[in-house]
């Protein structure tokens, strides 16, 4: 490609209103245009790293025993109907009626479309397993899109839904799939981690996550260095204490803290340290008011807590509410002298083992000391883990100690089990005749996002650092007076055609530019190899080279850059 026949679009400046490194980065370089809220035009350097990041989830999708094919955008309102899913989803389900009054939606994701498809086609175990994917617009209407590409509306995704007549063969193939991500995310060049997750919306037993590791991800990674463990911290397991609780030795006594709502607060003022303190978080389910309590310095896991019994599907407490069963406003209100007929108390296993503990007092400005289980108040109705963890913890696993990272999701892989197979009456019969329900698999890859996950792992002053896998283009030649040097030139021609015919993909910068302009534009676009070809070292027989991230240039014989470009690509 010549940048002359080339739709080369940059920017000095990002917009005002670009919020994250990538976001600003590819706006910058053009690989972007924004139409709308969460909304873009990839423009054509943009849409060669998302082609690129597509060919190889293809690659590798094909390689594991995949059988593409591309499904409709728009889908019937029925089919969401019938899983229930039409009223759950939420308003990030796009919604409309076409000219009859017809209800459909924008789809999401694709469970309903993919098991109407199997059910009305397959019918015996012998057609059994099948792997169908696709790549695919997607659209959520996010309440509020923001960071460009990471979290937009319309999104390119690669979505694939496996069918089994057994557990364990979907567990065959749900491993497959983790081998399958995992050389994706390797051959994009990127630092990744699986990691066990919730299922979500989508449902199911089991799923994992797979996460782009960067300082900026929107997702807490818990993972043990001393062994295999990780997991979403929305996931990840807080243990109990190992030690067991301590005795009363301080009597119950209210002590007045005026305008100390914070536990933070309360604690400074009384001189005691935070983790010595009892955090009430009122929720409701339904009409039950439920007391959740978790220790000062902790943060609550509300996915865990939306797993309890009894609390499926759960909200905060109004201030109103709180003052109808409390009896008191916000910040004030602890687990002591309540009607237990009337909340139901639940507390994190780190709160079950605490002794002399602080608290609220249920009367604006006070908090009470020294407060006991068994002696204060009733031990509480149900103990359990609603808490977040934090680095020290002790990991699930029993090999070491928890530590966080960030990290950006940009897979995600689902054991869905029958979820949708006996909801859509999706059933195969058995070697004996019998009738059953599909077992079933699904596994997600957000390709746009993973260019602005890549984006966000791999940048610098100058600009973005692409692997060489997903780059614009892999090297750069940025001739010195292009239009101005026969043998500048004629160099430039030869070594291009020379890449180009040992399959590289290359660029070659024949504008009339100043080597500044076209040096600042290629290291913004992230091409992670340049020659430059100019008078002084053509006379010397020799080409500049430099790597994107190299701090200086070395100069190499003409004849050997082909194979010293090659050798640099299969590194």
């Amino acid at each position: 490609m010549r940048t002359s026949q080339f739709f080369l679009s940059t920017l000095k400046e990002a917009p005002s209103d670009a919020e994250i490194v990538s976001h600003k980065l590819m706006l910058r370089a053009g690989l972007i245009k924004r139409l709308a809220g969460g909304i873009y035009t990839w423009m054509p350097a943009g849409f060669r790293v998302l082609k690129k990041v597509e060919n190889i989830v293809r690659e590798e999708m094909n390689r594991a025993g995949a059988v593409e094919l591309f499904m409709p955008a728009v889908v019937p309102a029925e089919l969401w109907q019938e899983t229930g899913r039409w009223e759950k989803y939420g308003p990030e389900l796009l919604r409309f009626k076409d000219r009859h009054q017809r209800d459909f939606v924008i789809g999401p994701t694709h469970e309903e479309v993919i098991t109407d498809i199997v059910r009305k086609d397959v019918k015996s175990y012998r057609q059994l397993p099948l792997h169908l994917y696709q790549v695919q617009s997607k659209f959520r209407d996010e309440i509020r899109p923001r960071f460009g590409v990471m979290r937009g509306r319309e999104f390119l995704m690669k979505d694939g839904y496996s069918f089994h007549t057994s557990f364990a063969d979907l567990q065959r193939e749900y491993q497959n799939m983790h081998d399958t991500y995992s050389r994706i995310f390797t051959r994009l060049g990127l630092r990744f981690r699986a990691v066990a997750a919730d299922t979500g919306s989508i449902g199911g037993t089991g799923s994992h996550e797979f996460h782009v590791l960067a300082d900026s991800g929107e997702d807490a990674i818990a993972f043990c260095p001393d062994s295999d463990f990780a997991a979403n911290v929305e996931l990840a397991e807080a243990l109990p204490p190992s030690t067991p609780r301590g005795v009363a030795c301080e009597a119950l006594t209210k002590v007045e803290t005026p305008g100390k709502t914070r536990c933070e607060d309360v604690s400074e003022f009384l001189k005691r340290p935070l983790e010595k303190s009892v955090k009430a978080i009122a929720v409701m389910h339904h009409d039950t008011f439920c007391l959740l309590l978790i220790r000062g310095d902790h943060t609550l896991n509300e996915v865990k807590v939306g797993k309890l019994p009894g609390l499926d599907p759960f909200r905060f407490a109004t201030d109103a509410e709180i003052v109808e069963f409390m009896g008191c406003k916000p910040g004030y209100i602890g687990p002591i002298g309540i009607d237990s007929s009337k909340i139901r108390i639940i507390a994190d296993r780190t709160v079950a083992a605490m002794d002399n503990f602080v608290c609220g007092a249920n009367a604006e400005g006070f908090h009470l000391t020294g407060a006991n289980w068994g002696r204060d108040l009733p031990e509480p109705g149900l103990v359990a883990d609603i808490r977040n963890v934090l680095p020290g913890d002790p990991s699930p696993d029993g090999k070491g100690l928890l530590d966080i990272c960030r990290g950006i999701e940009v897979g995600h892989i689902f054991q869905l089990r029958s979820k949708y197979s006996e909801a859509m009456k999706c059933t195969y019969l058995d070697e004996g005749g019998k009738e059953q329900a599909m077992e079933m698999g699904c596994y997600g890859i957000g390709v746009s996002r993973i260019v602005g996950a890549a984006i966000e792992q791999g940048h610098d002053a100058r600009g973005i650092v692409f692997p060489a896998a997903i780059a614009p283009f892999e090297v750069a030649i940025v001739p010195m007076g292009y239009t101005k040097s026969d043998s500048v030139k004629a160099s430039a021609d030869k070594l291009y055609a020379e890449l180009r015919a040992a399959g590289i993909d290359v660029v070659l910068d024949d504008r009339n530019e100043r080597p500044g302009v076209m040096f600042a534009d290629l290291e913004l676009l992230g091409v992670p190899h340049r020659v430059v070809v100019g008078e002084r070292g053509l006379n010397e027989g020799k080409l500049e080279y430099k790597g994107r991230t190299d701090t200086d240039a070395e100069m190499i014989d003409c004849e050997r850059m082909v194979s010293f470009l090659k050798e640099k690509l299969c590194a």
